[in-house]
């Protein structure tokens, strides 16, 4: 990815104006990401902090799993079908089915697949007006939400995980368990 223009939230080319600063934030956040995770082992990345929680693993298949399932929500304008859920869990839902299947990945495995849906992504979004960012739609109780909004929280949900991914490396170090 890069750093250059890496702190600006502009065009970008190949992209519709409001698709470009959508990209910009997104660039960002996952490059952040990246930066907390790519020195992880699988060891590190399946620790889980008590039996109830979510390894680091997991939340990067949870992260994979929410652009999937807005990719299905946004660019085809459907519900999910019995096969989709079968291809976006364990990962989208997590829990005790997450805990079972996520684990003794390398680091590689999580990024391959974080990078191979961005690309989906930004494929997509560059072939998109900006109208489309502005489309509504019944969300969250019924509630309206535009595609803005959506992939808004892609994002912010990124960034949640990202802070809990913190939180476990602390957790970790302080333990000394893995780390």
């Amino acid at each position: 990815m890069g750093s250059k223009g890496l702190y600006l939230i502009d065009k970008k080319e190949g992209m519709n104006g409001e698709f470009g600063k959508l990209v910009s934030m997104m660039d960002y956040t996952r490059m952040t990401t990246v930066a907390e995770v790519k020195n992880l082992t699988a060891e590190q990345l399946d620790f889980l902090v008590n039996e109830d929680a979510n390894s680091i693993g997991m939340l990067l298949e949870h992260m994979n799993s929410v652009e999937k399932a807005y990719q299905i929500d946004t660019f085809e304008k459907r519900e999910y079908t019995e096969e989709d859920i079968q291809v976006l869990n364990p990962g989208l839902e997590l829990g005790e089915a997450a805990r079972q299947q996520i684990k003794g990945n390398p680091i590689e495995f999580y990024l391959e697949q974080l990078e191979q849906t961005r690309e989906k992504t930004i494929e997509t979004f560059s072939k998109l007006p900006d109208t489309w960012l502005f489309e509504q739609a019944p969300f969250w109780d019924g509630e309206p939400a535009n595609n803005y909004f959506k992939w808004f929280h892609v994002m912010e949900d990124e960034l949640n995980h990202r802070g809990q991914i913190r939180l476990i490396k602390k957790i970790m170090r302080m333990t000394s368990s893995v780390i």
